[in-house]
């Protein structure tokens, strides 16, 4: 009789292999091709505030952002932007809108790429050459950044409205004009409030070029919704190997964009994790406070280096199964908990010892981790059920 194994089902390191992009080269930060998907945001200050904005890109970059783009309205903008592209710890890309003229100031300024909006520069078809010499003199490269809010008027008249062939129709052309003076040093992006219009473009685009994608639902909204749509958007694209760096546009400080970005490519396994803590939703069947309990541990491990999982479970249904799984985890009910440490349980300790015995554990861990030359990764917390 063949023995049938009850165990953990294997599971997938990754959903689908990577669409094959061409690669370029954003500063120090490679995007397409064989490179890990990165993550970025954009400031939030005036740009010519050179210490408001370098402060703020180093915040970003303590909370792992890797590229930071900044907007450039206004000639004082531009004017700051060689300083700001000198200091930054990432790479910088200029914003530009409107006037072509800060495109070349920008690329002057030392910016690691530029991001163009050929849907409201005044005469960019026109200037498309100059732009592409002195972008590849410099060695710049160039977003081409359609948004569905700003999209060519002559789109607009054809299709009606921001449809997904709209959007790609706009930046498919405005690439040809690159590619006419023999520039394909080029990332795109065709970005929707709707996650399904968004979704349905950037499949499209992935069809019909080779250019690295920047993934992005544009004016996605507060943090809460703006975090939904973007997890559903990125996850589709992303699950499908199409997107080769990623922004979580939200209306909140702009570290939430990265804590956010950074979360989706962990849970995709896109990204190496950090701290993880799995933690049940709780329900009747809980005996413990369990929100306070991951609360705690997560407060209590903040900062850890090493990739390591902690389950902390309030019932002995799932509680047993999912410590087992983790690291590290915690059983609790009738007023203890049950210790787990690789699958093992170590101990039974009271319930006011629970936070105390895992961050001690986990230390031990981690300290073992570290010894055997195991890589840190990513901050990361989520809960699971």
């Amino acid at each position: 009789m063949t023995a049938i194994s009850l165990g953990m089902p294997a599971v997938p390191t990754k959903l689908a292999e990577r669409r094959k992009s061409r690669k370029i080269q954003v500063g120090t930060v490679a995007v397409g091709g064989d490179a890990p998907v990165s993550v970025q945001s954009m400031t939030t200050t005036r740009t010519s505030d050179i210490g408001a904005t370098l402060q703020q890109i180093a915040e970003l970059t303590a909370s792992g952002c890797q590229i930071v783009r900044v907007a450039c309205p206004t000639q004082d903008d531009a004017d700051a932007l060689a300083t700001i592209a000198r200091k930054s710890q990432i790479p910088v890309i200029a914003d530009i809108h409107f006037q072509p003229k800060y495109v070349f100031a920008a690329i002057d300024a030392g910016c690691a790429a530029v991001r163009v909006n050929p849907g409201n520069i005044k005469q960019f078809d026109d200037q498309v050459k100059e732009i592409a010499r002195a972008a590849k003199d410099t060695g710049t490269p160039i977003r081409i950044g359609v948004n569905a809010g700003s999209l060519d008027k002559r789109l607009l008249q054809k299709y009606g409205k921001a449809t997904p062939e709209a959007l790609v129709e706009s930046a498919l052309w405005e690439a040809s004009l690159f590619e006419e003076h023999d520039f394909r040093d080029i990332k795109i992006s065709v970005k929707h409030n709707d996650p399904v219009v968004m979704v349905n473009a950037y499949r499209q685009l992935a069809a019909a070029c080779d250019y690295p994608l920047h993934l992005g639902v544009t004016e996605a909204g507060p943090a809460f919704q703006g975090t939904i749509k973007s997890a559903v958007a990125f996850g589709a694209l992303l699950s499908e190997g199409i997107g080769d760096t990623i922004r979580v546009s939200l209306s909140a400080p702009p570290v939430e964009e990265i804590k956010v970005g950074m979360q989706i490519l962990e849970s995709l396994n896109l990204k190496q994790r950090r701290l993880e803590i799995v933690s049940c939703p709780s329900c009747g069947r809980a005996q413990v406070d369990v929100y306070k309990l991951a609360e705690e541990v997560t407060a209590g491990l903040e900062g850890m280096e090493v990739p390591l999982r902690v389950a902390v479970m309030g019932c002995v249904v799932n509680g047993p199964g999912e410590a087992r799984e983790a690291d590290l985890g915690v059983a609790s009910g009738n007023g203890k908990g049950q210790i787990f440490v690789k699958g093992e349980v170590i101990k039974t300790v009271p319930e006011s010892k629970i936070v105390e015995t895992l961050i001690e554990e986990a230390l031990k861990i981690a300290d073992q981790m570290e010894a055997d030359g195991i890589p840190s990764g990513e901050p990361s917390v989520s809960v699971a059920g």
